[in-house]
């Protein structure tokens, strides 16, 4: 199973130039809203036409610009899980998850039967959307995705329209029921934590342009770019100074930092995530990359700390943010007095 993707499209405020290419593992699209996530899915889905270029799933040339080929969309045969669920709101459970299925009554009937109970959607058959949660909506919205047996199912922004703390529950749910469905996923979100549960590879998305591609667990280890760094969540992010070999200078945290491995050359910043930091004591003279540090704010949160500081008395110092448990950092006996250690491997080099 694979989907092959390679389009351009003008559109108002940017242009889309998106290409990638999948190998049959869950894939996840990620970017920042108005990035052009959802209208790459359409594009895939028949829904939009791009200008130029080709896509291809399993073989099928679904479009290509050069050969005058543009399936409608019911030719595709995808799944689309609409970001809203687009549900018939007039339409049962059972009408909404069967609309479409062309086989016979007592076909039908049972099809629709089998994944009501896979679904755990037994005794809501004859409720209309606006009876149900927005958990059982979803659910309906897949059901009725996942009958047709689609060549790829596309998933927009799955959780976008649930409350926050039905988000986990749901999302195990999902991973259940998508265990069901046998085919290519594709599901596209701007968060950072969905992208990084469900899909083992993953393509950034940024102000239109595919910047990068890889194995998820990859990119947010090591994502290259400052703006895929931005994306998988790195808060702290320095322009900075390659000096030498192992040496550079980052500008505004008015470090420099000493590396024992060869720092890439073509790097215009680097990153540090929030949780990355090691505290050190003050006996640490033999340490390198120490930040001495100036405490600005403490926001608690539920389980942890956020820490808002800046390297003391230097000129360049931008804020840092730094996370820490909260049992850490209350027993800690010197809460004045910070110094942390930037460790070598969580440092990120990026272009």
């Amino acid at each position: 199973m694979s989907l092959f993707v390679d389009i351009k499209k003008k559109l108002k405020g940017f242009s889309l130039d998106v290409s990638f290419e999948t190998n049959g593992e869950y894939l996840g699209i990620l970017g920042s809203s108005g990035s052009g996530k959802s209208m790459t899915l359409k594009c895939i889905a028949g829904i939009e036409t791009p200008d130029e270029g080709r896509i291809v799933l399993n073989g099928k040339v679904l479009f290509d610009s050069y050969r005058k080929i543009n399936l409608k969309p019911q030719d595709r045969h995808i799944g689309y899980l609409f970001q809203n669920y687009a549900l018939f709101p007039n339409m049962t459970v059972e009408e909404n998850i069967g609309i479409g299925l062309l086989t016979s009554k007592i076909e039908k009937e049972r099809r629709v039967s089998e994944i009501i109970k896979k679904f755990h959607l037994q005794g809501l058959e004859k409720k209309y959307p606006n009876q149900l949660s927005g958990g059982q909506q979803q659910r309906v919205a897949m059901a009725r995705c996942i009958i047709y047996k689609p060549d790829i199912l596309m998933l927009d922004e799955p959780f976008s329209a649930l409350d926050s703390h039905l988000k986990e529950k749901l999302q195990s749910e999902v991973l259940e029921f998508l265990k069901l469905y046998d085919g290519e996923v594709l599901m596209v979100t701007h968060s950072r934590d969905e992208v990084y549960k469900f899909c083992n590879n993953i393509v950034i998305i940024d102000k239109g342009n595919s910047i990068l591609l890889g194995n998820t667990k990859e990119v947010f280890r090591d994502p290259k770019l400052m703006e895929a760094a931005m994306l998988t969540g790195c808060k702290n992010i320095s322009r900075c100074k390659v000096i030498s070999s192992n040496k550079v200078y980052a500008i505004d945290w008015d470090i420099t930092l000493e590396i024992e491995k060869e720092i890439p050359k073509e790097i215009n910043y680097i990153g540090i995530r929030a949780h990355s930091f090691e505290i050190v004591n003050t006996n640490f003279k033999t340490e390198k990359n120490i930040l001495d540090c100036q405490i600005d704010k403490i926001v608690e949160n539920v389980f942890e700390y956020s820490i808002l500081l800046k390297n003391k008395n230097k000129e360049n110092k931008n804020t840092i943010l730094y996370k820490i448990k909260k049992e850490e950092w209350d027993n800690r006996k010197d809460k004045e007095e910070l110094y942390l250690k930037i460790p070598e491997s969580s440092i990120l080099f990026l272009k």
